[in-house]
């Protein structure tokens, strides 16, 4: 059932259930005011009851909860990084499986076929096929397969810098909401968007993008007969984007599967329970459980018995999910995640919902206070919200970029530094582009079929520039959940308060 023929069902039975339906009606009124919603002699305010967010496509359900974060196997590597510490993360959505070539193709594809106009766009989103080649190896032939020939289809994506999987995740959520919106009948399939006339939720949000409109939704609103879809609907889903560093421990340890009446009897080292890379399972018994380097070249195993029968990645749905059924949270590829990197950010970050990498941002308004021309690609544009703004509208936060706050070593923070030199009264000053530690470092985590078992730990953390990329990394897209934080949750009722 169309979104739009739930309205017209909705609509019948408030006529039809006006004399009698008393608890029907009961729920189209406001408690505070006793004036009728959706009511169009009212002034024709809406109110939508959307009691589930409806799951994207490709994400797995995360509920989520407390769990101690960070390393409890011995840090080998004395980094002391990653300190224990107990934290909250709110549920969220995360992808079954790492983002395929298949997947990644599929966004090649559509931005060749829409940004005519510039092709520049396309060159800056392909991955970097060059990262298979190796000085004393020959790797040659994975530089023109891997991406392109169909029997990799279904491997993870590789060569993928950070900024590059954050702009396949904003295209994602795009597409998504345009096929929710010809899904329900409100817009037309348009295969001939081209450049700035392409849909994006925010410019469609904003009115700056009108597509083939098949059948607006009804107004409530004397004054109109239909209007646009709104955020109040429920119909668009929430952006896809990369799952911050809590998140992503928290959904790959899965404690879900160890846990009863929240009593954890069994903390986990990997994914899976116990310390050992075999399956015990009576059935599956020594079967490997990742796609990782069992030690100095073994990348597979001997010939007749191959370990993992993997020589680099695998299929994304390889191997057995972990209990929250997401498939090689440890091993094949390791994924970026949203967390600027900082050696002391367990001692900084929030315990509810950490994160390093606030960076705030607002439309572009006009002097007339009116909303900026999306951009000739069709996006809205975004500015970093200006400090006297800050400071009148929150006490929170007084400036727009908080990823060195509180770093726990002020001297990585760059503007710390060339203050200190300026009144030194020093004429040279810092690089941010030379330090190994900056704004644009990110984690990445879950060992690789190029790692050793150590890092498929999942508090276990590592780094790299945004902007790199390269064989053994590649992502997956996570999504805010809306509303109620457990499919268990109910309402009581007054008795049973």
């Amino acid at each position: 059932m169309t979104y739009r023929l739930s309205l017209i069902v909705l609509a019948l039975l408030t006529v039809l259930c006006a004399p009698s339906c008393g608890l029907f009606k009961s729920k189209q009124q406001s408690p505070t005011t006793g004036w009728n919603y959706n009511d169009p002699d009212n002034g024709g305010y809406e109110v939508k009851n959307v009691p589930e967010q409806e799951t994207g496509p490709g994400l797995v359900f995360i509920e989520g909860g407390a769990f101690t974060m960070g390393r409890i196997a011995q840090d080998v590597m004395y980094d002391w990084n990653n300190t224990p510490r107990r934290v909250t993360v709110e549920s969220f959505y995360m992808d079954e499986t790492e983002v395929a070539n298949v997947d990644y193709k599929e966004y090649l594809h559509w931005i060749r076929r829409v940004f005519v106009s510039y092709p520049e766009v396309y060159r800056k989103a392909v991955p970097d096929t060059l990262v298979w080649r190796s000085k004393l190896a020959y790797n040659e032939p994975l530089v023109e397969t891997y991406l392109r020939h169909p029997s990799y289809n279904s491997y993870p994506v590789v060569g993928v810098s950070w900024l590059q999987a954050n702009d396949y995740s904003s295209w994602r959520t795009d597409r998504v909401n345009e096929r929710i919106m010809i899904r329900e009948g409100i817009l037309d399939n348009d295969p001939n968007q081209k450049d700035e006339n392409n849909f994006n939720t925010d410019a469609y949000l904003a009115g700056q993008y009108e597509g083939i409109v098949k059948q607006n939704l009804p107004s409530m609103d004397p004054n109109q007969e239909e209007r646009r879809v709104m955020m109040e609907d429920g119909i668009l889903l929430p952006k896809y984007r990369l799952a911050t560093e809590a998140e992503w421990e928290y959904a790959a340890l899965a404690l879900i599967g160890n846990s009863f009446d929240e009593r954890i009897y069994e903390r986990k080292f990997y994914p899976w329970n116990g310390d050992i890379f075999r399956n015990y399972d009576k059935k599956y018994r020594g079967v490997m459980v990742a796609n990782f380097k069992r030690g100095r070249g073994d990348m597979m195993g001997v010939a007749g018995a191959l370990n993992d029968a993997g020589s680099s990645t695998l299929p994304v749905t390889s191997f057995w999910p972990n209990d929250y059924g997401l498939y090689c949270m440890a091993g094949n590829v390791n994924e970026w995640v949203l967390d600027v990197y900082r050696p002391m950010s367990f001692e900084d970050v929030e315990d509810f919902n950490p994160y390093r990498g606030n960076e705030f941002k607002v439309k572009a308004t006009e002097e007339d206070g009116s909303l900026s021309q999306k951009d000739s690609l069709g996006r809205m544009k975004y500015v970093p919200i200006s400090t006297e703004a800050a400071l009148a509208q929150r006490r929170q936060f007084t400036k727009a970029d908080y990823r060195n706050y509180e770093d726990g070593d002020p001297g990585s923070t760059l503007d710390f530094l060339n203050e200190e030199l300026k009144d030194a009264g020093s004429e040279k000053m810092y690089d941010p582009t030379q330090s190994l530690v900056n704004d644009h470092v990110r984690v990445y985590k879950g060992g690789s079929w190029n790692d050793l078992p150590y890092w498929l730990s999942p508090g276990t953390r590592r780094f790299l520039a945004e902007d790199q990329s390269r064989n053994d990394i590649g992502f997956r897209c996570a999504m805010i959940r809306v509303g109620a934080q457990s499919k268990r949750h109910t309402t009581p009722t007054k008795a049973g308060r």
